[in-house]
């Protein structure tokens, strides 16, 4: 069987130099950290002057598994979610666990924990199941104007829409969609380019976007607090608990300790899940359809999985448990596109990284997008072969070289959550309609905060009898 290969950019064989870098790292992360190869396990490293002293700065790219699990796995506290990370969203998602670290982390974490637990995945499943059908007809409704979809604007509105039904219970209004997706595509450029400007040690009102970056920001915390408003007065007034994520969190995690969330972190808590939980997933879901359109047999594989499974009539929660290879198409999308390609982390004291003396208050990237491609690590890393995960060699790399939801004490609360809302979408996608490749249209792997395509991704779509 022949593996596709689905594009990536090419490392860059040479450094580049100082202009070329700055405008590498506002344009994409990929640029900024692919000097030299994908392979190796090194620690490598790179400066940007810092003003006014136009000292240089070093920022670190960590790729040896074994120092990435010491970081986030063996030593967490002493690697904190990075100050880069707050200035970039904290008009967005305030100090919720996106951003924060210590006491305040832990506490925001024990009460969001149940919200997301196993148990609350699986009483979502229906409201998620709602929301997959009311997608199926969107993709019908854009198949009748052009076959030729945009899987990444499709797999947005689903995704919130997800994000909605689970949390309030509601589906996302559609005004309220289009609002909360143009700003924070506003948002997600500007805040990342934010970020990497103030790297460089530039007062922030020198970057042009600060105040559109906020201005966005506002708005898509103003489509959140909508819902959110008046489910509080519902609660105020006695109505009967709902039992969704928002119950669980007005609930103060089931009595878990550090009482409950006052309104306005219930706003930074959800606006962190809109933005964990939306783009992020839904980049991860329009990679796989466009993986699938390009390798006919394994989406065979997956149609044959699922009509096993359920046959014509709807998905159950029951069902997903047989769904082995669709998974592995997940898996696999988001090992070769990871939806957070580099994650960034400071240094609180004098550190060893791989040979390289670290000294405190540096900045260091985790390299999903680089782990997840490395050749000592994975068999033909580039290749789109799902079949990799079923297999010992697979299975060993995958413990220790994928991370697409990070891993230790702060890895990812929504990650079994994302991966049912992915399985799902891929059966009943696969089972409704044949897809198929627009070459012409190959997509561009671009990140900022997340990885997408640069001009979109685009599958060719046929309604299946």
């Amino acid at each position: 069987m022949s593996h596709f290969i689905p594009p990536k950019p090419a490392a860059l064989s040479e450094k580049p130099g100082l202009i070329a870098r700055i405008r590498a790292s506002v344009r994409s992360s990929l640029a900024l950290f692919q000097a030299g190869s994908y392979d190796g396990l090194a620690v490598s490293r790179f400066s940007i002057p810092t003003f006014p002293s136009l000292k240089r700065r070093w920022l670190y790219t960590v790729r040896d598994p074994a120092q990435v699990r010491e970081m986030l796995v063996a030593r967490p506290n002493d690697f904190p979610k990075s100050v880069m990370m707050g200035r970039m969203l904290r008009s967005l998602t305030g100090d919720s666990i996106f951003t924060t670290n210590g006491a305040v982390w832990r506490r925001q974490r024990d009460l969001i924990d149940p919200a997301l637990e196993q148990a609350r995945i699986k009483e979502s499943f229906e409201r998620m199941r709602q929301a997959a059908d009311a997608a199926l007809i969107d993709l019908e409704a854009r198949r009748a104007r052009d076959p030729v979809v945009p899987v990444c604007d499709a797999m947005t509105h689903f995704a919130a829409d997800v994000i909605f039904r689970t949390i309030f219970s509601e589906p996302i209004e559609p005004r309220s969609g289009r609002r909360a997706f143009a700003a924070f595509k506003t948002f997600q450029t500007l805040a990342y380019a934010h970020g990497m400007v103030r790297l460089s040690g530039l007062p922030t009102l020198v970057f042009p976007g600060t105040l559109p970056a906020m201005f966005a920001a506002w708005r898509i915390r103003q489509v959140m607090k909508e819902p959110l408003d008046r489910r509080l007065a519902a609660h105020c007034a006695g109505a009967p608990p709902v039992n969704d994520i928002l119950g669980t969190l007005l609930s103060g995690g089931a009595g878990q300790k550090g009482g409950c969330f006052c309104p306005r972190e219930l706003l930074d808590q959800i606006c962190m899940i809109f933005l964990a939980g939306h783009e992020t997933s839904a980049a991860a879901m329009a990679w796989a359809l466009y993986l699938l359109a390009n390798s006919p047999e394994d989406q065979e594989r997956v149609r044959r999985e699922v009509l096993d499974a359920a046959g014509d009539g709807p998905l159950e929660f029951a069902h997903l448990r047989r769904l082995d290879f669709t998974r592995d198409v997940f898996r696999e999308a988001m090992r070769l596109y990871p939806p957070v390609a580099f994650v960034a982390r400071d240094t609180t004291r004098p550190e060893c990284l791989g040979k390289r003396e670290v000294q405190p208050e540096s900045v260091v990237f985790i390299a999903p997008w680089l782990l997840h491609r490395n050749a000592a690590l994975w068999t033909a890393p580039d290749e789109f072969r799902p079949c990799r995960f079923a297999t010992e060699e697979g299975r060993a790399s995958a413990k220790s070289a994928f991370l697409p939801f990070s891993m230790g004490a702060r890895v990812c609360p929504g990650a079994a959550f994302a991966v049912q809302e992915g399985v799902l979408m891929l059966a009943m996608a696969v089972r409704r309609f044949d897809l198929e490749p627009v070459p012409e249209r190959a997509p561009v792997p671009y990140a900022k905060m997340t990885l997408g395509s640069a001009n979109g991704i685009h599958v060719r779509m046929r309604m299946r009898s």
